[in-house]
């Protein structure tokens, strides 16, 4: 198949590009490198750089293509508080571009990677698909409203269209920038270098954390999976581990001693977070295969970005 995937310098959409040119597959690929990073692209990718508000650009990209993978956006939460107006132009108009220039050119399915981010906080964990959303922050109000422009832009010009809902997707590689870094790779570098490890909140706030290559695996058979345009699929591990208990797995893993502190004045975001699965292993087949203890000692073990920085 012939697909082309947005965003795809960054942490997701390189995993995602690179198991798809394995597979055999055609790849074009395009990303603002505002964050990517093209180079841990496959030699055979064909990468443009380029911004998904960029109507006749994607008109060039889309020529031919079965299958876009979405999923070009901003995600820092914190970042997405200072300055909504970019995520809204980024995360919702260029969904919108998107979808028009997918309607102009006649592309049958996108895959959209929205965020478990939308659901907020929630009473029943884990969370199901049919719960409503309680958005906390800008970036999970862009991620919901591009997540309703997908499937009505769909239904009006008879795209299929596909929303999964990624939970907390880590793994080797992971980009770190220098503010608001993901939690896994910012405690890993922290830990071995003895350093501190801050919790916002009281520590015992839960996620769930699933491995770049289960997300990946649903990525790939969301592409060709019958019966599922205009659905909305969560994709997590199913379990939830608190952000004490990710802490201590680190800290036995690298075998150091680092300061941990709680930040109690710092708001932890939502108290809960877990996703339920039956839909996605109804309509995908998904099964996770990499527990959390296996997909932490795997980052540790082969992250060569954060090696170079002092490990």
């Amino acid at each position: 198949m012939r697909y082309l995937i947005t965003g795809a310098a960054g942490f997701l959409g390189t995993a995602l590009a690179n198991q798809l040119i394995q597979e055999g597959h055609h790849v074009r690929a395009v990303d603002d490198l505002s964050t990517g990073d093209p180079t841990k692209l496959s030699p055979e990718v064909n990468f443009t750089r380029g911004d998904v508000n960029d109507r006749p650009k994607l008109w060039t990209l889309l020529q031919d293509i079965d299958c876009v993978y979405h999923l070009a956006a901003r995600v820092v939460v914190p970042e997405s508080v200072l300055y909504p107006r970019e995520y809204n132009h980024v995360n919702v108009g260029g969904t919108v571009t998107l979808m028009e220039a997918m309607r102009d050119v006649g592309v049958r399915r996108v895959v959209f990677a929205s965020s478990g981010a939308i659901y907020g906080n929630q009473e029943n964990q884990p969370v199901s698909e049919t719960a409503i959303p309680n958005p906390r922050s800008p970036y999970a109000v862009s991620k919901l409203s591009a997540e309703y422009y997908t499937h009505t832009i769909g239904a009006l010009w008879g795209i299929e269209t596909v929303c999964l809902r990624i939970f907390n997707a880590y793994g080797p590689g992971q980009q770190m920038p220098p503010t608001h870094p993901p939690v896994i790779p910012h405690f890993f570098k922290q830990a071995y270098q003895n350093g501190t490890l801050v919790l916002h909140g009281d520590g015992n706030q839960t996620r769930d954390y699933i491995y770049i290559d289960d997300v990946v695996q649903a990525l790939t058979t969301s592409s060709t999976a019958e019966g599922i345009s205009r659905l909305t699929i969560n994709i997590g591990s199913g379990v939830e581990t608190s952000i004490r208990d990710l802490a201590k797995q680190v800290i036995d893993i690298t075998g150091k001693q680092p300061e941990i502190v709680y930040n109690i004045r710092n708001d932890g975001g939502p108290s809960r977070m877990c996703a339920d699965l039956t839909l996605a292993k109804e309509k995908l087949g998904f099964k996770p295969r990499t527990p959390l203890t296996i997909g932490l000692k795997t980052v540790y073990e082969k992250d060569q970005r954060i090696r170079q920085n002092g490990f």
